[in-house]
């Protein structure tokens, strides 16, 4: 970008007083803030104003008489009024795995038992109350299921004669957990079986209610039982099986609640970017801070230094560098000045504008940009669970096998009959209970996350985990994702008889008077080089085209060819060396003292270091990369280019980037986005897998399922290296637990009996449960340890 603002203005919203004995010349002391519009400003005895014995100074007549009607309106801090927590009213709430279930309130999804959010989360929405609610159950209960596993599982080493009452203890113990800590559980399995929709909530029920009902008879009605089943005196009882089933489902629950809750982040982080207030000039030349909501199309807003722009609009009056970088990805601020648009949410820099709303509400580009991102989060077809989907079959003929089990014993069975099928139906559904099954996914998983956080890979959710072996399309941004995302000093170029170092001090001198970045970058590459810097004389910015000034006698100016015509000097001696740092991506300034070209300056967002070795990588594992930015046409190819992508789009808006990623996708690629801007969050959320780097905005990060914590593209293919890992795990673990149930019914269900006059006690099968779920847990965590990359 050629053109640059230098303005004379403050950062800061607010204007700081200054007491009379302060109003000593401007040379001597740091400019005075005029506290209505914000300009920095020399103290003069015309323009000053004594108010409850502090003096301000103002930049003009003008302004000292709106601030002498009115002090208080410029004075008063601006208004920080908290969002309303409660949510809107007319929310609809969805389900997160199915969406086109809709509902006018919170509830649970009657095809899944998974709580309903709201589609469209608010900013002030406190923290899910599901999530406090179970992770109160769990705690709880937790020290109480530790205590009855204990008892249950070594009391009868310490004890050989058994503790009486043991029983009764343990049904003293696990109560608590069983109805207290299980009764969500118990809802949704009643949710199940009235709306016919078998889910894992059907075989957790069953599973523990089976085990707590037949523990229940056991203790109070021991007699019904026959001497078999007598040990230690006592009939064997499963409370522990049903108190640790339904610890786990809670800790579980937990882990996956706190996982979902970042869906409704990146539309909270959206939401906040909007300024609370916005300040609007009135007819009779006041002005008054009003709610952003209280704005409306044609209303006239002034912008002062450092503050959000409210509303898209239209710049009336002054002029300013805008910082667009969280909606355009742009890294240099763009000059704005009259007639120039404005987009709300972005940061004034530097000056004072007044500016005409012409987009409000949901016409506002970022509300725009909202909709889009809550859009794609709901139209993305979630994981399908294997076990859920095993589950609403499994769940039918497993309760079908424990009632032939009861039965079969009743009729055909010796005596006492029915007593023998009852136990053995309730071994059935202790064995049949998803406790391997359930953790099988959510063990890899968890192990997964681990191995990769500390490889610096941040997955949002399982499905992220699952999906990332599949990509064989990315799409990268270019600013901050394969750039630093912050203009950087490239080159200086001297003219003949001078050097690289007359440039640059020369350059830098004058510039620092001047707040804009890519002057910044300019004086602290002086300043790093140890090159002496003089003090302007002067200093003058020249209306968006350079900066002029004079620096140890001789006339200064800086800027672009407009400037250097206006200052009568020849330029076109470097001219070819500008046009090729232009096609190199760079921003170029001319150098000028005493109407002589002195040289050029060339100001650049610098590739990573570590971008071409990750291209490298991620081209020989398959994957074809394209890059997509919203900086000019010439600089996204001149960086396609050095780096070796071949397909790059230039000038691309939100919706460009957001109708790539469906394009891709309609031509069957399996394609992953990875950008660090607010203009990435569309096309991060809609993306098979969206991957968003450490380093960017909070809004990309909580719209990816993926974050580069260091923000190096080398992980990408990491995270897919782990993802086959991953997968691979999560198969063998159901897989085993698939063969675990298969073999394991049967033997429940009495079916070895007539060869080998045995039965399965349900002890055993819940010994057996316990063992499956550790071997499970075993297998996964091998994740941590063998995990390549």
């Amino acid at each position: 970008m050629e053109h640059r603002k230098h303005e004379k203005h403050d950062h800061h919203n607010h204007q700081h007083a200054h007491t009379g004995h302060d109003a000593t010349p401007a040379s001597a002391e740091k400019p005075f803030i005029d506290p209505v519009c914000g300009m920095k400003v020399a103290a003069h005895p015309e323009k000053t104003f004594t108010h409850n014995g502090l003096s301000y100074h103002f930049c003009s007549a003008r302004c000292m008489e709106k601030f002498r009607a009115n002090p208080e309106t410029y004075l008063k801090p601006k208004e920080n009024s908290r969002a309303d927590t409660s949510v809107p009213e007319g929310t609809m709430y969805t389900c997160p795995m199915h969406p086109e279930i809709q509902e006018p309130k919170p509830g649970n999804c009657p095809k899944c038992g998974m709580a309903l959010e709201p589609m469209m989360p608010s900013l002030g929405e406190e923290e899910n109350p599901e999530l406090v609610d179970f992770r109160r159950r769990f705690w709880w209960t937790l020290p109480l299921t530790f205590i009855v596993t204990a008892l249950a599982m070594f009391s009868h080493q310490i004890f050989p004669q058994g503790v009486p009452g043991q029983n009764w203890m343990e049904l003293v113990l696990s109560t608590p957990v069983v109805l207290y800590a299980g009764w969500p559980f118990f809802v949704r399995w009643a949710q199940s079986i009235i709306h016919r929709s078998p889910n894992m909530w059907t075989l957790i029920g069953t599973g523990t209610g089976a085990a707590y009902g037949y523990s229940l008879v056991a203790t109070i009605a021991p007699e019904l039982f026959p001497s078999v089943f007598q040990m230690h005196g006592r009939v064997g009882v499963y409370y522990e099986a049903a108190a640790v089933i339904i610890s786990l489902t809670l800790l579980g629950q937990i882990l996956e609640l706190r996982a979902r809750s970042q869906t409704s982040a990146a539309i909270k982080s959206l939401l906040g970017l909007a300024p609370k207030t916005a300040r609007r000039l009135k007819n009779d030349g006041t002005e008054e801070d009003v709610s952003l909501t209280h704005v409306h199309v044609g209303d006239v807003l002034r912008v002062r230094p450092g503050e959000k722009v409210p509303v898209d609009g239209e710049v009336l009056e002054g002029e300013s560098a805008l910082d667009e970088s969280m909606l355009t990805g742009e890294p240099v601020p763009v000059t704005k000045r009259a007639g120039d648009k404005l987009i709300g949410a972005t940061m004034n820099t530097s000056g004072s504008l007044v500016m005409r709303a012409e987009k409000v509400g949901s016409q506002t580009m970022l509300s725009q940009i909202v909709q889009m991102v809550a859009n794609a989060q709901r139209s993305r077809a979630p994981m399908q669970r294997l076990a859920d989907v095993v589950a609403a079959y499994f769940v039918v003929v497993v309760v079908t096998i424990a009632a032939l089990t009861l039965l079969g014993w009743g009729v055909f069975g010796p005596e006492p009959g029915w007593v023998y099928g009852f136990v053995n139906a309730v071994a059935v559904l202790i064995i049949a209970c998803p406790c391997a099954l359930g953790l099988a996914t959510p063990m890899s998983i968890m192990a997964a996350t681990g191995r990769a956080a500390t490889q610096g890979i941040l997955f949002r959710d399982a499905a992220a985990i699952e999906s990332m072996r599949k990509i064989d399309t990315l799409i990268v941004d270019k600013t901050g994702t394969l750039t630093e995302g912050k203009p950087a000093f490239d080159r200086a170029i001297a003219a003949p008889g001078l050097t690289e170092k007359d440039v640059l001090q020369l350059a830098a001198s004058i510039d620092q008077g001047s707040e804009h970045p890519l002057a910044h970058a300019i004086v602290a590459e002086a300043r790093k080089r140890g090159i002496t810097l003089y003090k302007p004389e002067t200093f003058e910015s020249s209306s968006g085209i350079g900066v002029r000034g004079v620096v140890t006698g001789r006339r200064i100016a800086l800027g672009n060819t407009a400037l250097m015509d206006r200052e009568n000097v020849d330029w076109n001696l470097l001219v070819r060396e500008a046009e090729d740092l232009r096609a190199e991506g760079a921003s170029v300034m001319y150098l000028a003292a005493d109407s002589q070209l002195v040289g050029l300056l060339a100001v650049s967002d610098p590739i990573k270091s570590t971008t071409p070795e990750a291209l490298l990588t991620l081209k020989e594992a398959g994957l074809n990369v394209v890059m997509a930015t919203g900086d000019g046409v010439t600089t996204a190819r001149s960086v396609a280019k050095h780096l070796g992508i071949p397909e790059v789009y230039g000038e691309v808006k939100p919706q460009d980037k957001l109708d790539l990623v469906e394009r891709f996708q309609r031509e069957g690629k399996i394609v992953a986005m990875a950008g660090d801007g607010i203009n990435d969050a569309p096309a991060l959320a809609k993306s098979n897998v969206g991957i968003a780097m450490g380093t960017g905005t909070d809004v990309a990060i909580n719209s990816a399922h993926v974050t580069l914590v260091k923000g190096d593209l080398r992980a990408i293919a990491q995270a897919r290296m782990l993802s086959v890992d991953t997968v691979r795990n999560m198969r063998q673990n159901l897989g085993f637990a698939f063969v675990y149930n298969a073999l394991g019914i049967p033997l429940a269900a009495g079916l070895l009996y007539p060869f080998t006059g045995q039965l399965l006690s349900p002890m055993i099968a819940a010994l057996a449960m316990s063992l499956s779920s550790v071997s499970v847990i075993t297998n996964a965590l091998r994740l941590r340890r063998t995990s390549r990359g």
